[in-house]
């Protein structure tokens, strides 16, 4: 299990534990976080679980795929660097303390 935070653009925390094995948007839609739509359900065919990690979490998640990547460029205001799709990140225990950014609007 993974402590998550979830940031809205708001400004508003939420800080959830998400079971190991569950992806970080999973975390999210079974936690009733806002700000992540999920549309797809986590099949990584569209943006609306674009979030911003924090940039002390940058280096310590694995590389984005080309699909994600592909996605990416139809997410609100993407960064480079920062900008991820919660369904292409799986919770391990080395993913607690993640702290993620949600976008001002998906798409």
């Amino acid at each position: 299990m993974a402590k998550i935070t979830y940031i809205e653009h708001s400004g508003k925390e939420h800080v959830v534990d998400v079971p190991t094995g569950l992806t970080v948007m999973e975390g999210a839609r079974d936690n009733n976080i806002p700000g992540i739509e999920a549309d797809c359900g986590g099949a990584c065919a569209c943006s609306t679980c674009h979030v911003y990690v924090d940039e002390a979490w940058v280096e310590k998640l694995p590389a984005k795929d080309p699909m994600e990547e592909d996605m990416l460029d139809f997410a609100f205001e993407p960064n480079p660097t920062t900008s991820r799709l919660t369904c292409q990140l799986k919770v391990s225990d080395d993913l607690d303390g993640l702290v993620v950014r949600m976008p001002e609007k998906q798409i």
